[in-house]
């Protein structure tokens, strides 16, 4: 429980310091809450990629404002897209994954896995898209292509972040820039 916690603090302490902010007085407009995502000066998505050797999975999760993922999704797909709309939601799964499985590639050990998706939730103004690799008893490289969002902001910024052994490394992709490699 604390793990999942400290997972997304960064990310959480990030969206709260720009939420706290009066959006009239920092001259980007306003727009009333009303269930939706609040305006931020900023696109930025995390995605975390941990190893469990125990069950020989690689776990991923995606963390996007929703805001600008439901934007990309109907610019991407032509329709609308509602992530918090639960007659929707058979359908904005498929969206989500079929988006984050052609934005989204993983290899380990030199070698492309195939990326299952498990689903997400809407969380505030941030949607939570989980992933995972299996048979993936021990690796020591991990390269990643992150194209999320980045068809939609050229400020786009990815956050990517990988476990492998209790080491964490992570690393920052400012578009255009889409990999990024790790050594363990």
């Amino acid at each position: 429980m604390a793990a999942s916690f400290f997972k997304w603090l960064p990310f959480s302490l990030l969206v709260y310091s720009f939420s706290i902010q009066d959006p009239v007085e920092k001259g980007i407009g306003a727009k009333p809450f009303a269930g939706s995502a609040e305006i931020h000066p900023f696109h930025v998505s995390t995605t975390e990629i941990n190893h469990n050797a125990t069950d020989k999975t690689l776990e991923i999760s995606c963390k996007i404002f929703v805001d600008d993922f439901e934007s990309c999704l109907a610019k991407q797909y032509h329709t609308k897209a509602d992530l918090s709309a639960s007659s929707m939601k058979t359908a904005m799964d498929s969206l989500v994954k079929k988006y984050l499985l052609s934005h989204l590639m993983v290899k380990a050990d030199s070698r492309t896995v195939a990326i299952h998706y498990l689903g997400f939730e809407k969380e505030d103004v941030a949607a939570n898209v989980y992933l995972e690799v299996e048979n993936i008893s021990s690796v020591k490289k991990v390269e990643v292509y992150d194209s999320i969002l980045q068809d939609l902001y050229d400020d786009q910024i990815n956050i990517i972040h990988v476990v492998v052994g209790g080491n964490r490394k992570s690393t920052k992709l400012d578009a255009p820039n889409k990999d990024a490699s790790f050594t363990f």
